[in-house]
């Protein structure tokens, strides 16, 4: 695993919070995808060869799918899963659970972060992600949650943070 000096992290919402659901075949979801690999590709020609993710459903997996596709072109690029907690897919329909597993499968790292689900675990998942980076990119609304919270804590830190708006 690389050093944090060399490391990015991602946070973004959920398919309930994006305007298209789970519908990534809407324009604004594939242009979303788009500004996501143009600040993937950006990071990574800046010095970025870390990439941690946190594998929730929506932005999170899209994130994943997008360094994944990256490191085709840029092999000696890596990427870590920062999980929350073991039982973070047990309320997924079974074909994100397919798709979550398919993709960890090809991370080169996995961090659990909790050994159980506790309300706490994805603050806790995210807070792991930011203190082992120097840059965040965020796919993010505006509004208050998760990702917000995300945000916040890498100011705080003095992480700079490549913001995309949704």
């Amino acid at each position: 695993m690389r050093g944090r000096q060399s490391a990015c992290c991602f946070t973004g919402h959920r398919p309930a919070k994006l305007p298209w659901k789970e519908d990534e075949s809407d324009v604004r979801c594939l242009a979303l995808k788009a500004r996501i690999t143009a600040a993937a590709e950006s990071a990574i020609l800046e010095g970025m060869e870390h990439f941690l993710c946190g594998m929730a459903e929506g932005c999170d997996l899209y994130f994943c799918e997008i360094v994944l596709a990256l490191r085709e072109r840029y092999p000696h690029v890596t990427l870590e899963a920062a999980l929350p907690c073991p039982s973070q897919t047990d309320r997924w329909s079974e074909a994100s659970r397919a798709r979550y597993h398919a993709l960890l499968s090809r991370c080169d790292y996995e961090t659990m972060v909790s050994e159980a689900y506790s309300p706490g675990c994805m603050q806790r998942r995210n807070r792991y992600m930011v203190d082992h980076s120097s840059l965040l990119i965020a796919a993010h609304d505006g509004l208050p949650g998760g990702t917000r919270s995300t945000i916040e804590y890498a100011i705080r830190r003095g992480i700079p943070v490549v913001d995309i708006p949704i």
